[in-house]
């Protein structure tokens, strides 16, 4: 069989009325529930994505804070030991928690302003943490004002070491409100598929009430009305509309039942007559 003959045969192929409703809510169906499953699957994805952002974010905040917590605490107890002067024993600090966390900084978040910072953070604790490490021998020397070096040559070390930091944490809030925009508006975006199918769906069921009024409603009508013509004022039965259904299959067979009625009638008429 050709293509030609099968589109032929496609077109002349006739609908029932019930297989033309089924066909009409079937496809208003299948729209709004493929369109449903996109805006679901496109929305799931989205969020899944952007709340793993949103949340590594919001957990590299709280590392930074906790790494200057712990960059300001280090540093007072230093000034406790220059202000006590009894005390030569350098206080401890996590060294190795500090540095896996700036490094997990580097990499938790995607954002390219991010690494730089990080990596800032890194050379300004260095050079803290070396400077720092000089108390012993300040606090043992004679030559040296030991608040003299805190505060000339320690503090601006730290004051930067905490500005890297602050600066750090301002780019990952950053980062995150930008993923939280991303978030807002993929929600929009991912509900635009849903809308769509609304639309089509009102669009659909618009013009199948058309289709209904048109060639089942309006025809169901008139043959109503040639009916009542016919039974009333004995007018014959002259209703036709165009279609292939079995609505067409009634009104060919009220069409006839009437004509043979009026045939039957009119013998008995002329019979009567006789």
């Amino acid at each position: 069989m050709s293509i030609r003959k099968f589109f032929k045969r496609l077109r002349s192929a006739r609908l029932s009325m019930r297989g033309k409703l089924i066909l009409s809510l079937s496809s208003i169906a299948v729209i709004l529930l493929v369109s449903s499953l996109i805006s679901v699957m496109e929305y799931s994805s989205m969020s899944n994505y952007v709340s793993e952002l949103i949340a590594d974010d919001i957990s590299s905040i709280n590392v930074a804070n906790r790494l200057a917590d712990m960059s300001n605490t280090y540093n007072l107890q230093i000034l406790e030991v220059i202000g006590d002067e009894t005390s030569l024993r350098v206080p401890d600090f996590d060294d190795g928690y500090f540095k896996s966390h700036c490094d997990s900084l580097r990499m938790s978040v995607a954002s390219n302003q991010v690494r730089p910072l990080a990596d800032s953070v890194m050379y300004s604790y260095s050079a803290y943490m070396l400077t720092s490490l000089e108390l012993e021998d300040v606090m043992q020397s004679d030559f040296i004002d030991s608040r003299s070096w805190y505060f000339e040559r320690l503090q601006p070390r730290y004051e930067r070491l905490r500005g890297d930091l602050e600066h750090l944490s301002h780019a990952i809030y950053l980062d995150l409100e930008r993923n939280s925009a991303t978030f807002e508006r993929g929600f929009y975006r991912s509900i635009i598929p849903g809308i769509v199918a609304v639309g089509v769906g009102l669009l659909l069921v618009l013009m199948l009430l058309l289709f209904l009024l048109a060639f089942y409603v309006n025809p169901l009508y008139r043959m109503l009305e040639g009916l009542n013509a016919y039974r009333s004022q004995d007018k014959k039965y002259t209703v036709k509309f165009d279609g292939d259904d079995q609505l067409t299959e009634l009104n060919n067979g009220i069409t006839e039942l009437a004509n043979e009625n009026r045939q039957f009638r009119s013998r008995i008429k002329t019979m009567g007559r006789q």
